[in-house]
């Protein structure tokens, strides 16, 4: 009696095609966040912020969302969502804007619905908005502490141009 052991070649190749398209698709968990579209200085600005922002915001390690951007960086999950060179808020011109001063930079405070906050740089020379979640606003302002000293290394103190 004779037996031959064939080696069935397509499970193999099956595995190996799947785990290929795995590594090469983006994880639908990655955050989001809208690209802002400055002009050469403030992306500029933006550019040296990157460079200069913490790998850790209140004990959360740095997870840049999607697409990729020196514009944009994030941290944890949920995620804390900064975006340089943002458009002034609309909000910052009403007498009725509440304002905070964190380390040395000033940001308006803007509640959004679901309870998440936005946080924009006032008085720089490019408006930095932080976007907290719901989830995190009982940690108070802790990210604009970690983030404070590289803001006021990137982006100086004046009027932005937008």
């Amino acid at each position: 009696m004779s037996f031959s052991r064939h080696r069935p070649l397509g499970l193999p190749v099956l595995a190996l095609l799947i785990t290929a398209v795995a590594g090469c698709s983006s994880t639908d968990d990655s955050p989001a966040a809208a690209v802002p579209s400055p002009g050469a200085k403030v992306s500029g600005l933006c550019r040296n912020l990157d460079r200069a922002l913490p790998s850790e915001v209140d004990g959360r390690d740095r997870r840049d969302p999607e697409p990729a951007s020196a514009l944009t960086a994030g941290w944890g999950d949920p995620a804390i969502i900064l975006r340089c060179g943002v458009p002034r808020p609309s909000s910052m011109s009403s007498t009725e804007a509440d304002g905070v001063e964190v380390n040395g930079v000033g940001w308006l405070v803007e509640k959004r619905d679901g309870g998440a906050y936005r946080f924009t740089t006032t008085l720089r020379t490019a408006y930095v908005e932080v976007t907290l979640p719901a989830e995190l606003t009982a940690e108070g302002m802790a990210p604009l502490v970690d983030l404070a000293p590289a803001v006021k290394k990137a982006v100086p103190e004046g009027i932005a141009d937008q």
